[in-house]
């Protein structure tokens, strides 16, 4: 099959572009510029000359604080282009697939989300990403929305490597503990992107289409998993920090508020197409181990 795969030098779109040849995959990969998907009228020419079968939109306005600031570029990217891109797509014919986040979401519940709780975006980056959702699921009837939280990889920017350049520095590090979510290892996200691709026409004929939730698991805070990126990068290096201090978030103000509870429930994903969530200490191991 050949795909196409939007935000290709993203976390996600470059584990993608990297891993799909080796799965028997033709796959033109487009960053911005190759494709501006805010441009329906590009977005439109693009998708008809490519030939493909399946689309992959893995491109996404992901500055959270500065979008507080910018919410007319953050809704460009996060809501239109995927109105763009599933407007394409319904013509064509093809499915789409889209990455969404556990932002769409206040934190407020005590349990794990599921697909079907009710939305409450506490910032800008959160709402446009929920339009978007909502404008793929109105023009395209043959979509699957992957939500996901707390992203992690090789490539782009990310809170391990957030951590490992602070822990390089300084001797105390002072991490947010009342926060709560599930690491989830980009490699992992494009692996369960790329079986989802591969079974499409099996999701066609089972009507599956819709929202499913994946991510790392256990759960755990920012704090749990700064202590866990340390331990596991101290096998490669020696590191200066010596104390992981527990912090409030009222102790670390932000642009954007951030939720306090991020878990996600993966159980439909595992009941309606087999899909089980990853350990994320396994990418986060298989992350250092090549960096």
């Amino acid at each position: 099959m050949r795909i196409v795969i939007i935000g290709a030098q993203g976390q996600v779109g470059s584990e993608l572009t990297r891993r799909a040849p080796a799965l028997g995959y033709e796959a033109l990969a487009w960053d911005q510029a190759e494709l501006d998907i805010t441009d329906a009228a590009a977005v439109d020419r693009a998708l008809a000359a490519s030939g493909a079968g399946l689309v992959i939109n893995a491109a996404a306005y992901t500055a959270v604080d500065k979008a507080e600031q910018e919410p007319e570029l953050a809704f460009a990217v996060n809501r239109d282009g995927p109105a763009h891109l599933a407007t394409a797509c319904d013509r064509l014919q093809i499915p789409l697939l889209h990455i969404s986040t556990d932002y769409v979401y206040d934190g407020r519940k005590p349990g794990p989300y599921v697909e079907d709780d009710p939305t409450a975006p506490l910032g800008v980056y959160g709402a446009s990403k929920l339009a978007g959702d909502e404008a793929v699921r109105r023009l395209l009837p043959r979509h699957l929305i992957l939500r996901v939280s707390w992203v992690f990889g090789l490539y782009g920017n990310n809170f391990v490597k957030t951590i490992l350049r602070l822990a390089r520095e300084r001797e105390e590090l002072r991490i947010v503990a009342d926060q709560r979510g599930c690491p989830t290892y980009a490699g992992d996200i494009a692996d369960v992107l790329l079986e989802l691709a591969g079974r499409i026409s099996a999701i066609d004929a089972g009507k599956l289409w819709g929202t499913y939730h994946y991510y790392g698991e256990p759960a755990t805070t920012w704090h749990g998993f700064t202590e866990a990126i340390v331990e596991e990068a101290r096998r490669y290096e020696t590191l200066p920090v010596q104390t992981i201090v527990p912090i409030a978030t009222a102790d670390y103000p932000t642009p954007a508020a951030r939720p306090a509870n991020s878990v996600l429930d993966c159980a439909k994903l595992t009941a309606r197409l087999g899909i089980q969530s990853r350990p994320w200490r396994e990418g986060l191991k298989a992350m250092l181990a090549v960096r």
